[in-house]
């Protein structure tokens, strides 16, 4: 995507890059659009660096991310809806899904407390988008259906490898060899 100039329609909810903290984009604010990955936004706003969840998109004028579930009768969460959240969320600069990137090593459900907690890693040790990763899945799970709490713990041991990519991934990626 070229850079673009935009002004926020209304309020719109987004995190500082690469430290994740919750900041609001006042309407009427002008950003300019500097990425556009796996349906979330970087944009430059007052000298800073912040991303714009897809599905927040329509604060900006752009097309949001539709990011629906439905609501089970059964009061739980359930599992499968978890995982399409998480694969809905896209590595900033590699355009492929967290899961299909071998990111997430474990999610657990607990269905006393309506938290789930994803153990997960990084590309790299070093990679300075860990937080806004982090940020970014504890927003999209809490979308899902009697999600009250997520957790996220990140470790690298074991360490990331391409071996945790899916076929897809790779292919995406140019990695398959």
């Amino acid at each position: 995507m070229q850079r673009k100039m935009v002004v926020a329609l209304s309020d719109c909810p987004a995190r500082l890059v690469p430290a994740g903290t919750k900041v609001l984009i006042p309407k009427d604010t002008f950003v300019t659009i500097t990425q556009s990955l796996g349906g979330n936004y970087t944009v430059a706003v007052n000298g800073n660096l912040v991303r714009v969840d897809g599905t927040d998109a329509a604060a900006l004028g752009l097309q949001a991310e539709q990011l629906e579930f439905d609501t089970p009768d059964d009061n739980q969460i359930h599992e499968d809806q978890v995982w399409q959240a998480l694969k809905s969320i896209f590595d900033p600069e590699i355009p492929v899904n967290l899961v299909d990137l071998g990111l997430i090593y474990a999610m657990e459900i607990d269905q006393k407390t309506k938290s789930v907690s994803i153990q997960m890693t990084l590309t790299a040790p070093g990679c300075g988008m860990g937080p806004v990763l982090i940020s970014d899945i504890k927003y999209r799970v809490k979308k899902v259906p009697n999600v009250e709490q997520v957790d996220v713990d990140l470790v690298f041991d074991p360490p990331w490898s391409r071996d945790k990519m899916s076929d897809e991934a790779k292919l995406e990626t140019g990695m398959f060899f």
